[in-house]
């Protein structure tokens, strides 16, 4: 008996650990929010270097399991990390090829909640990388100063 009592506390314990790990491996919304910032604030200064930067797959604004992306208000994908097909192109009307669980319109709300409510979190499913199915992901956006620019930057739950 004693020794089964210790077998499920060490199982508890390596599930305990296995958790803390895959979530230290995984971006906050707080990362969130403080990447999009970080981001808003050096377009502002320097449009071009900022935009290089998000566009760059091991630049500052790739962590964990997340990134920043830019966009514009007519739903034009500026700069992207992982997915240069989506640069220069029309996102507004391509959620069905990108948002694999549900018909939500995801780059609109985008937009919407970018320059309506000038930032806020869009929550949809997405794949993970590495994944074969959508997971839940929230993702904030927000404006880029009284530009026609928008950041976010997302984290799965």
């Amino acid at each position: 008996m004693r020794r089964l009592s210790v077998l499920l506390v060490l199982l508890v314990l390596v599930v305990v650990f296995v958790n803390l790990a895959i979530a230290a491996g995984r971006a906050t919304k707080d990362e969130c929010i403080a990447m999009c910032k970080a981001a808003a604030k050096m377009l502002e200064q320097n449009r071009d270097a900022a935009t290089h930067e998000i566009a760059n797959s091991q630049g500052k604004f790739v962590w964990k399991d997340s990134y920043v992306f830019l966009m514009d208000k007519n739903g034009k994908m500026l700069a992207h990390p992982f997915q240069g097909q989506l640069v220069k192109k029309d996102t507004l009307f391509k959620d069905t090829d990108y948002n694999y669980a549900d018909p939500k319109k995801i780059f609109v709300e985008f937009v919407n909640v970018a320059f309506q409510k000038g930032q806020g979190w869009v929550d949809y499913k997405w794949l993970r990388p590495g994944d074969s199915s959508p997971a839940n992901k929230s993702t904030f956006i927000m404006r880029v100063g009284s530009t026609d620019m928008l950041v976010g930057a997302g984290a799965y739950w």
